[in-house]
C-alpha cells in the first residue's frame, strides 16, 4: 500500500513567488486526504501531476485566513464542472460558523457537503487505519492530525506450514490474514504458529500552527514522518513565543523528543529561503527536511526503508518519458563538428532573426552585427542577427562577436553584449 505527502503550499501567512501557503494532500492507495486549503491550491493541484481531483474529505487545521482561503473557490470550481459526489469537511470547533459566512461566496453547489467538526482526541476509524487528532497549541480552536495504521500480521513461515500439511490454498491465505483455520483431519491452527511478529503500520503526524507543546510529542511519538510547522529562525524566538509559533530548533526537539524516523518543516515565513532553517533544525535533528512547493516525501513500511524526500516529485517534469535517444551522427556531420569545434568563426551563419524589442521604432533591416550565444543549458552556438541598436534581451551567454558588412562600418570588437 503506497503512502506519500504532496506538499502544495509550504508559506507561512501569505505567498511568496517560489512558495504558496498551507496545503497538503496525503495519498494512501486510492484515498486522498487534503490537509488545509489555502487559496491557491487548486492551481497547486493543477500545476501538479495530481490533478484538480475530485476530492472526498478535506481536512482543517484551524480557521486563520492562510489555511482555508482556497476552499470556497475550489468548492465552486467542482459545480461549475458539475460535479454530483458528497464531500465532507472536518475541522475543530467553529467550523460552522465558518461555512455561514462562505456560503454566500461559493452559492449554490451540485453536490452535498457535510460539515463534521471534532475535537481533540477523536478518533476516525477506517479500517486498516485511524485518523486521529490531538491539541496543539496556537491560541485559537486548532488540531493536529495522526494517521496512524494498524500493525499488520508477520511473515508467512512457508516452511512451518509444509510441516503442519497445511494445504496450499484458503486456508494459507486466511492464515496470513490471522484467522485460524480448521484442516479436514480436524486440527485447528492458529495464525501464530505460521507467522512471524506482528509488523508495525506506519504514522504520520500534521502539526500545523503551533507553539512548542508537549501534546504533540505525545502525538508524534514514534511517527515515521512529522510535519510540524517553523515559522521563525531562533532569532526570532521572542515573536514565535508572542504569536504561538514555533522556531525550526524547538520543531526538531518536538522530532528528537518523540523520537520520530523524519522531520519536515513548513509554514515558513517569507523573511527564510529554507536553508537557514533545515541548518538550525540538524544541530538538535539531523533527519530534518524543508519541503518546497510540489516535493514529495513517500513513507515505505519501515521494513523497507526509511522515509525520502523526493525533490519535485509532483511536477510534470518528474513524470515525463525519458527523452528519445539522439541519433548517431554520421562521418561526415562528425567531420563537420569537429572543424566548428576547432574554429566557431567559420561554422555557417544561420539565418534565423531573434525579434527585438523595438516599440514603435521602425525595424531596421540592414544587418550590421552576428553575435554567436552559447545557451545556459548547454545547447550548441547559433548565430543570431542583431540590428543597429543593441537592443535584445535573452537567457544566453555571449561566447564571441565579429563585425559583419553593412550598417555604419563601426567595428564592434571587444564589447560584450549584456546578458
Amino acid at each position: 500500500m503506497d503512502l506519500d505527502l504532496v506538499f502544495l503550499g509550504t508559506s507561512g501567512s501569505m505567498p511568496t513567488a517560489q512558495r504558496a501557503p498551507s496545503a497538503m494532500l496525503l495519498r494512501r492507495g486510492g484515498e486522498r486526504l487534503l490537509f488545509d486549503c489555502a487559496e491557491g491550491t487548486q492551481r497547486q493541484l493543477l500545476r501538479s501531476n495530481v490533478g484538480l481531483i475530485e476530492l472526498r474529505e478535506i481536512f482543517l487545521t484551524h480557521y486563520h485566513a492562510d489555511h482555508y482561503l482556497g476552499l470556497p473557490g475550489m468548492l465552486k470550481t467542482f459545480a461549475l464542472r458539475g460535479r454530483e459526489a458528497p464531500i465532507t469537511i472536518y475541522g475543530p470547533r467553529g467550523l460552522t460558523d465558518l461555512f455561514a459566512s462562505l456560503r454566500r461566496i461559493f452559492g449554490k453547489l451540485t453536490y452535498r457537503y457535510e460539515l463534521v467538526e471534532l475535537e481533540p482526541g477523536e478518533v476516525l476509524e477506517r479500517g486498516e487505519y485511524q485518523l486521529a487528532t490531538f491539541p496543539v497549541d496556537h491560541g485559537v480552536s486548532a488540531l493536529g492530525y495522526a494517521l496512524v495504521e494498524r500493525p499488520r500480521p508477520g511473515r508467512f513461515d512457508a516452511d512451518a506450514a509444509d510441516a503442519l500439511d497445511i494445504p496450499e490454498g484458503p486456508e494459507r491465505g486466511a492464515l496470513q490474514g490471522g484467522e485460524s483455520v480448521t484442516l479436514p483431519d480436524g486440527r485447528v491452527i492458529t495464525p501464530d504458529t505460521v507467522l512471524g511478529p506482528p509488523r508495525p503500520g506506519r504514522k504520520v503526524v500534521i502539526a500545523a500552527d503551533t507553539a512548542y507543546a508537549r501534546s504533540v510529542v505525545e502525538a508524534a511519538r514514534g511517527a515515521d514522518l512529522l510535519v510540524h510547522e517553523a515559522t521563525f529562525a531562533e532569532e526570532e524566538r521572542e515573536r514565535a513565543h508572542e504569536t504561538l509559533h514555533s522556531t525550526a530548533l524547538e520543531a526538531a526537539q518536538v522530532a528528537r523528543n518523540a523520537e520520530v524516523g523524519l522531520l519536515a518543516l513548513t509554514h515558513l515565513s517569507n523573511r527564510y529561503f529554507g536553508g537557514e532553517i533545515e541548518r538550525e533544525a540538524q544541530t538538535a535533528f539531523p533527519d530534518t527536511v524543508v519541503p518546497r512547493d510540489l516535493d514529495i516525501i513517500v513513507i515505505p513500511f519501515q521494513e523497507r526503508g526509511a522515509p525520502e524526500l523526493v525533490k519535485g516529485g509532483a511536477t510534470h517534469k518528474h513524470v515525463q518519458a525519458a527523452p528519445k535517444p539522439e541519433a548517431v551522427p554520421t562521418v561526415e556531420e562528425e567531420k563537420r563538428r569537429d572543424e566548428a569545434s576547432a574554429n566557431p568563426l567559420e561554422r555557417p551563419v544561420a539565418r534565423d532573426r531573434l525579434p527585438l524589442e523595438d516599440g514603435d521604432r521602425p525595424r531596421r533591416e540592414t544587418r550590421c552585427t552576428q553575435v554567436l550565444f552559447q545557451r545556459l543549458a548547454g545547447g550548441e552556438p547559433r548565430s543570431v542577427d542583431l540590428g543597429q541598436r543593441w537592443e535584445v534581451r535573452v537567457q544566453v551567454v555571449v561566447v564571441e562577436l565579429r563585425r559583419c558588412e553593412g550598417g555604419d562600418g563601426n567595428p564592434a570588437v571587444g564589447r560584450k553584449h549584456p546578458s
